[in-house]
C-alpha cells in the first residue's frame, strides 16, 4: 500500500495535509508562550498576584503533558481523523473560554481543558504526517511541521506582548477562536480514515496513572520551583516526591507490559534513545532563549513587550525559509551530520551573548536570534526524522507521542534551569560586588566621589548628593550582577546546544533517497 493510502485511497495530496495539520500544530504551539507576556495584564485584571497568575503556564504545560501520554492508544481507539477533530474543538471552544473568563478559578480551568485538547493535537499531527509521506520525503514534510513547532513558540511573545499592550490579554485566547473553526473545517474536508483499521489493544490504565502522575508532578516542580523556593518549600518537596515515586513505579510497570502506554523501552534503543535526548536538548534550548531573552531586554534595556518579542521575529522569518532549505538537504545529507552542524551554529551564537553589555542595541540580539533560526532548523528536520528510522508502523503513534513528550518536558527543563541559574548567580555576583563598596576601596572612593560632583551639580545639597551618589553606585551593582547572572545562563545553555553534538555521533546512518514506502497502519 502506498503511503497516501494510509489517510486513504482518495487522499489529496501529502502537501495538504501537511498544511492543514500544520495550522492546528501552529496554534497549538503558540499557546505555550503567548500568555507568558500576558502574565502581568492577568495578574491585574483578574485581581491577583503574579504568582497566582504563573499558574495560567503552568496549568496548560501539566495537562499538555499529561494527556500526550494517551495520545497514541486514544488515536488508535477513536481513528485518527475523530479524535483530531475531538482534540480541536475542545481545544478551540477553551480558548474562547479563557477569553471569557470570569475569575481566575474559571481561568485556570479552561487551561486546563486547551491543555488537554492541545496536547493531543501535536502527536497525531506528526503521525499523520509520517505516513502521509513516503521515507525518501518526510523531511520535506517534516519542514512545514517543524515551521509550526519552532516558529510558533518565538512569534508567541510578539503577538501576546502586541495585543496585551494594544487590545487586551483576552485576545490571546480568543484569537484562537476563529483560526481553531477554520481548522476543523479544513481537517473534517482533508483527512481521511486508512481502509483498513487496527484495534486498539487495551488501555494500560495503571501505566498511564503512571506516567501522568510522574509527567505531570514533575512538570509542576519545574515550573513552579524557582518561585516557591525549590526544596525550602514543602509544596515543591511534596510534588518532587510524587513523581519520583510515580518514575520509580513507572519503569518496572512499562517496560514489561505487552501494550504499554508509552513503550519506554524505545528510548533504550541507540537511535531512537538519541533521537529523544536531542529532542530534549532542542526543546531547553528552544523554549529557554525564547523566554529569556525578552525577559533580559524588558527587565534591563527597557523594551517594551512588544518591541521585546520584535527582537525574536527576525529569527522567526529565517526559521521559516531554513526550514525549507533543510527539507530539501536532508535527501542529500545524513541527519548525524545535519544535527552536529546546526547544534554548532546554535551554541555559537548563543556563545555571542555571553558579550553582553548595557550599550547593545537592537540589532545584536536580533542578529544573534537571527543565527539560531539558522541552527535550529538543521536539528529539528534531521532528528523527528530519523527517530522513525526503522520502527514498524504500529510504532509511529508511540514514536510522536515519546518525541513531543521530550521537547515539551525539555523546554520545561531549560526554562527551569535558565531562572535557577539567573537567580542563585545573581545573587552570587552582587555579594561579590557589595565586597568592593567599601570606605577603603579606592575604586569605589573615585566613583563615590565623582558622583557626588554630579549630583551636586544638578543642584542637589552636600547630604542629598552623598545620599544619591550611594544610591546610584548601588543600582549600578545591581544592574551589573543582573547582566553578570544573564552571561552565565547563557553559558549554560551554550553547552546544553553544545551537547547535541556528541549525541548525534550515535545515530545510525540513514538510507537517503530510499523509495520504500511506510506500510499503512
Amino acid at each position: 500500500m502506498s503511503a497516501v493510502d494510509h489517510i486513504g485511497a482518495a487522499a489529496p495530496n501529502p502537501w495538504l495535509i501537511a498544511a492543514v495539520v500544520s495550522v492546528a500544530t501552529f496554534m497549538e504551539v503558540l499557546d505555550t508562550t503567548i500568555a507568558n507576556v500576558a502574565l502581568p495584564y492577568i495578574a491585574g485584571g483578574m485581581a491577583v498576584s503574579p504568582d497566582v497568575a504563573a499558574w495560567v503556564v503552568t496549568t496548560y504545560l501539566v495537562s499538555n503533558a499529561v494527556i500526550l501520554t494517551a495520545s497514541s492508544h486514544l488515536a488508535k481507539a477513536l481513528g485518527r481523523k475523530p479524535f483530531f477533530l475531538i482534540c480541536l474543538a475542545l481545544f478551540t471552544a477553551s480558548s474562547i473560554l479563557c477569553g471569557f473568563a470570569w475569575d481566575i478559578r474559571s481561568l485556570l480551568f479552561f487551561r486546563v481543558l486547551q491543555g488537554l485538547g492541545g496536547g493531543g493535537m501535536v502527536p497525531v499531527s506528526q503521525s499523520v504526517l509520517a505516513d502521509a509521506f513516503p521515507p525518501e520525503k518526510r523531511g520535506q514534510g517534516f519542514a512545514l511541521f517543524g515551521i509550526a513547532v519552532v516558529v510558533a513558540p518565538v512569534i508567541g511573545p510578539t503577538l501576546g506582548g502586541w495585543l496585551s499592550d494594544n487590545y487586551s490579554w483576552h485576545w490571546c485566547f480568543l484569537i484562537n477562536g476563529p483560526i481553531g473553526l477554520l481548522s476543523i473545517a479544513m481537517v473534517a474536508a482533508v483527512l481521511r480514515e486508512p481502509d483498513v483499521k487496527r484495534s486498539a489493544p487495551p488501555f494500560d490504565f495503571i501505566g498511564f496513572l503512571l506516567v501522568s502522575t510522574f509527567l505531570g508532578a514533575l512538570e509542576v516542580v519545574l515550573d513552579r520551583g524557582q518561585r516557591d523556593d525549590w526544596f525550602g518549600s514543602n509544596f515543591i518537596i511534596g510534588f518532587a516526591s510524587v513523581s519520583a515515586a510515580a518514575f520509580a513505579l513507572m519503569v518496572p510497570w512499562e517496560a514489561t507490559r505487552k501494550n504499554p502506554v508509552v513503550d519506554i523501552r524505545m528510548i533504550a534503543t541507540r537511535q531512537f534513545g538519541a533521537c529523544f535526548l536531542v529532542m530534549m536538548a532542542v526543546g531547553a534550548v528552544l523554549i529557554a532563549t525564547t523566554q529569556i531573552l525578552p525577559q533580559l531586554l524588558q527587565l534591563s534595556f527597557g523594551y517594551t513587550a512588544t518591541l521585546a518579542g520584535l527582537v525574536l521575529s527576525p529569527g522567526g522569518v529565517v526559521t521559516m525559509a531554513m526550514m525549507i532549505v533543510v527539507g530539501r538537504l536532508s535527501n542529500l545529507v545524513q541527519p548525524k551530520y545535519l544535527i552536529m552542524a546546526g547544534a554548532a551554529v546554535v551554541a555559537l551564537s548563543i556563545y555571542n551573548l555571553t558579550y553582553l553589555y548595557v550599550d547593545l542595541d537592537f540589532w545584536y540580539f536580533a542578529r544573534t536570534r537571527i543565527y539560531i533560526g539558522i541552527g535550529l532548523p538543521l536539528i529539528f528536520i534531521p532528528v523527528t526524522t530519523a527517530s522513525y528510522q526503522g520502527l514498524p508502523p504500529e510504532k509511529t503513534d508511540q514514536a510522536s507521542a515519546l518525541i513531543n513528550v521530550a521537547r515539551n518536558v525539555g523546554g520545561s527543563i531549560g526554562v527551569s534551569l535558565a531562572q535557577n541559574v539567573l537567580a542563585h548567580r545573581e545573587q552570587f555576583h552582587l555579594s561579590r560586588l557589595a565586597e568592593k563598596t567599601i570606605p577603603s576601596n579606592v575604586q569605589f572612593q573615585e566613583a563615590f566621589r565623582r558622583a557626588t560632583e554630579y549630583f551636586l551639580a544638578l543642584g542637589s545639597t552636600a547630604s542629598d548628593a552623598r545620599r544619591q551618589a550611594f544610591a546610584w553606585i548601588g543600582r549600578q551593582a545591581q544592574t551589573q550582577a543582573s547582566h553578570l547572572a544573564y552571561i552565565d545562563v547563557f553559558y549554560v545553555l551554550t553547552l546544553v546546544a553544545a551537547i547535541i553534538i556528541p549525541i548525534a555521533l550515535f545515530l545510525r546512518h540513514a538510507r537517503l533517497g530510499a523509495h520504500t514506502s511506510t506500510p499503512a497502519h
